[in-house]
């Protein structure tokens, strides 16, 4: 294991279990983001659209705004799918006015500042919601998704699918096929996101959320994910350099047919 830290960039370029490419800068990835979903939403030329969209990175969306707005791109058969949400200690969806809440940052960083005749309607704004979760997964089994660009969490989750505890019994094919469901959220990233998000204030960070599972993002025809800040490069190179497994949720990429993992050339050119 401590080879994946120690190899030399370009040995990690080489060996990597997953298509890898390296980009100048975090605000590069926002304008490829932004850009990519425009254009895919384009060449549909009007027919639906899916893409499951993530808070975090959120820089790509006041700049896909923008571009929607200049080019007059009709979002009106664009379904957004979230990820997931924090949730309270009465299981339902964290307050609206909370600042983590992922509803609110949806409509202030990108659905606030659409025009509204270009705008989706409201029911194709789509969150994960506690005792509808079966709904959700339905639909996404019966329709194509297009698209899914995110990051990836400190122990390698990918929206709130967290590594499973060491006594979990799963199995990795079972992990795959998992659906959307409330759980736990894990001590990493309760305090990693709790020191990033509300300064370290740990005990009054949610410890429940709701997620889309593997199943429904994997079914993105299109799947990248960006790395960016510098608690990423560990699992960066995890990722890249080791086997598809369940307690590193990301790895499952390797095996997607249309993947790709971009990091910035800070996060690449890191050594211990």
């Amino acid at each position: 294991m401590t080879d994946i830290y120690k190899c030399a960039p370009d040995e990690l370029m080489k060996n990597a279990k997953l298509p890898f490419r390296v980009m100048e800068s975090e605000e590069a990835m926002y304008d490829e983001i932004a850009r990519i979903m425009a254009d895919t939403i384009k060449k549909k030329e009007g027919e639906r659209t899916v893409i499951i969209c993530p808070v975090g990175p959120i820089g790509q969306y006041p700049k896909f705004a923008e571009i929607v707005n200049r080019e007059k791109i009709s979002l009106k058969n664009a379904v957004f799918i979230n990820m997931d949400e924090y949730l309270g200690d009465d299981g339902k969806a964290i307050a609206y006015n909370n600042v983590l809440s992922f509803h609110k940052t949806m409509d202030e960083m990108l659905y606030s500042r659409i025009d509204k005749e270009l705008l989706m309607p409201e029911e194709n704004r789509m969150f994960p919601e506690p005792g509808r979760e079966a709904e959700i997964d339905e639909f996404i089994d019966n329709t194509d998704v297009d698209l899914c660009l995110t990051g990836v969490g400190i122990n390698g989750h990918i929206a709130f699918n967290e590594p499973p505890e060491k006594d979990d019994p799963v199995t990795d094919t079972e992990y795959k096929n998992i659906g959307t469901r409330c759980l736990d959220i894990s001590r990493e990233t309760i305090t990693n996101n709790g020191a990033n998000k509300i300064k370290g204030a740990l005990d009054i960070f949610p410890k429940r959320c709701i997620t889309l599972g593997m199943r429904a993002l994997l079914k993105a025809k299109c799947f990248k994910v960006y790395l960016y800040c510098p608690w990423q490069w560990g699992i960066m190179r995890k990722a890249a350099l080791t086997d598809e497994n369940k307690s590193m949720p990301v790895s499952f990429l390797q095996s997607h047919p249309n993947s790709e993992m971009v990091v910035t050339e800070a996060l690449y050119n890191f050594m211990l």
